[in-house]
């Protein structure tokens, strides 16, 4: 299959649209040296699902995660977080959907190195003035492992405990969509399974909603669906993935 296609929920017809794209193009340059990074690629998002987005290097995997999460803006077409159209809003309009409604979590934990982390979890609640919901965050904070460490400075945590902040503070918030962008790419292999465990969890046990760029197949395992890419284009998907089918579809698309 070649030709941009349009995926489909996992869990059935009923399952509401968290974050979707429609006819989304992205180039960058003009002339001879353009590169299209999107190809009009139309694709939704399940809310309580987890879904992750594969593809050679250079298909726009980021890119397509970067645009979905007003990280960057489409050359043409549209990018929907629930029903609001990106586009449409005001710089301040899409600062305060990113810090309210959206989560993220990125290769580097980008902690802030004098906040406990507590202090790290807690700060987009408290830049937007906001109430920490104590159930919530005991919720959280329970299933990330991370009772013992609030106290302590990102220099006195490790790599995984690090990644493990990052990520309560991305669901801090209740966020409508967590987007993760190769979140286990700075671990070991077995803090970066604890990683996909917790957000696993986060899915099936405080409902989240999970949009993650990986390049690496048994990352691909934990989500409920993969979207893949080849330039730029939506060319397959999977849904229960497994290792080695997502190994298999990585070969055939020469990823």
């Amino acid at each position: 299959m070649t030709s941009t296609s349009v995926a489909k929920p996992p869990r059935g017809t009923g399952q509401s649209i968290a974050a979707r794209v429609e006819q989304a193009t992205k180039t960058y340059g003009s002339g001879d040296a353009a590169v299209v990074a999107l190809d009009a690629v139309t694709v939704d998002f399940a809310a309580g699902a987890f879904t992750a987005i594969m593809g050679p290097s250079g298909s726009g995997k980021s890119t397509l995660l970067h645009c979905m999460a007003g990280l960057d803006t489409l050359s043409s077409g549209q990018a929907f977080i629930g029903g609001t159209d990106i586009a449409s809003l005001s710089d301040k309009e899409l600062t305060l959907l990113r810090r309210d409604r959206l989560g993220f979590i990125f290769q580097a934990f980008n902690l802030l190195p004098v906040l406990t982390a507590r202090e790290n979890i807690t700060l987009p609640l408290d830049l937007a003035g906001r109430k920490v919901d104590g159930e919530w965050f005991e919720k959280v904070i329970a299933s990330l492992g991370l009772g013992e460490r609030l106290g302590h400075r990102p220099a006195q945590l490790s790599g995984g405990q690090q990644q493990r902040v990052a990520v309560a503070r991305a669901l801090a918030t209740k966020p409508e969509v967590v987007f993760g962008d190769e979140p286990t790419g700075a671990l070991d292999s077995r803090t970066g399974a604890e990683l996909l465990g917790f957000l696993r969890s986060a899915v099936d046990d405080l409902g989240q909603t999970v949009v993650m760029v990986t390049h690496d197949p048994v990352a691909a395992s934990y989500a409920d669906r993969v979207v893949f890419l080849a330039d730029g284009r939506v060319v397959d998907e999977l849904q229960a993935p497994t290792r080695d089918g997502v190994l298999e579809m990585m070969k055939r698309l020469g990823g």
